[in-house]
């Protein structure tokens, strides 16, 4: 079979109407920015980008030294390239204009440059998620506000896994769609086309020492799937967790799974774990797009409308059914109670 590599792909997606020329470029320039970070991943303690980088960001979390690299990389790459009007990261607390000297575009980019990044130290796979939105007609200077646009009107969400290889996973709202980066070449490389997640699964993804704080609903879901044969479900369920949304995410697009970051005790004043920017909302997009579910338990998270450019919310999402019967049981409890 003839390899198509990431940029003849984008170029058929144009030809096709389904995206203009700045879109394809940014596309082009972020998946450059990552291979960059692919680099500085791989050398981990060798390039001495390893440890803490004795900073913080908004969201008070201590910085690790690729988090603060990944996210200059990612804003040096896209400001002078003439596709965006401003971008926006997890790391920092506001935009990031495009400076003066640079033509500026049509597009918003949001992105957490370097996802489970408590995971760098010990090798285990991280990642950068990103999302797409167009600039407001008329919007010269973006400001957070015009960031804080439904999931639905995202024009490209995508995700860059660190792993044993490197792979990215797009979606222009046309499928979801996988490349690998070829290293001898220096090329993302199309490698599964079209990808649809299985309706059906027996394999969890979720952070198990919270389960004590967990409500009442999402305790009776994980109670029934640990019941495996024996239980309600009449099957067992193996439980995955490697505490980096990215990877997590990859095993279901790979092999169908559910991933689930519910509200518990710890964490309800803040509304959720995960940004709704950053992780949610171009997940959900991803796993919608390849024939999944992602809800907050309660809603479907692309139809959220955004309070703020760090917002955080619960996140269920993965194989449709299982999304499905953890969403009825939050809703079902949720009538009990009024």
């Amino acid at each position: 079979m003839k390899s198509i590599s990431l940029i003849q792909f984008l170029i058929e997606e144009r030809r096709a109407g389904r995206m203009n020329a700045e879109l394809s470029l940014l596309i082009e320039v972020v998946a450059r920015a990552c291979k960059r970070i692919a680099v500085a991943t791989n050398k981990g303690a060798l390039g001495g980008v390893l440890g803490e980088a004795g900073t913080g960001n908004i969201q008070g979390e201590a910085q690790k030294k690729l988090d603060v690299i990944s996210n200059e990389i990612l804003l040096e790459a896209n400001a002078w390239g003439g596709q965006l009007a401003a971008c926006a990261s997890e790391e920092m607390e506001h935009p990031q204009p495009i400076p003066d000297m640079y033509p500026k575009g049509h597009h918003l980019l949001l992105f957490d440059p370097l996802d489970g990044s408590s995971n760098i130290d010990v090798n285990i796979s991280v990642g950068t998620i990103f999302s797409v939105l167009r600039c407001p007609d008329g919007i010269t200077e973006p400001k957070a506000e015009h960031f804080l646009q439904e999931g639905t009107t995202q024009l490209a969400a995508g995700y860059v896994v660190y792993g044993p290889a490197t792979v990215l996973v797009l979606t222009f709202g046309h499928g979801t769609h996988e490349f690998t980066l070829d290293r001898e070449v220096g090329s993302f490389v199309l490698s599964r086309r079209n990808i649809r997640i299985p309706e059906e699964t027996a394999e969890f993804a979720i952070n198990m020492s919270n389960q004590r704080h967990w409500e009442a609903p999402m305790q009776r879901y994980i109670g029934e799937l640990l019941a495996g044969t024996e239980g309600p479900r009449g099957k067992d369920f193996n439980m995955r967790w490697v505490a980096s949304m990215v990877a997590d995410v990859h095993r279901i697009i790979t092999r169908g799974g559910v991933f689930f970051y519910p509200l518990d005790a710890k964490i309800k004043s803040k509304g959720g774990k995960l940004r709704l920017m950053y992780e949610a909302n171009p997940m959900a997009f991803i796993v919608e797009q390849a024939g999944g579910a992602a809800t907050t338990g309660r809603s479907r998270i692309l139809d959220l409308q955004p309070t703020g450019l760090h917002q955080r919310v619960p996140v269920f999402l993965g194989s449709k059914k299982e999304v499905d019967v953890a969403t009825h049981y939050h809703v079902e409890a949720d009538g009990a109670q009024v």
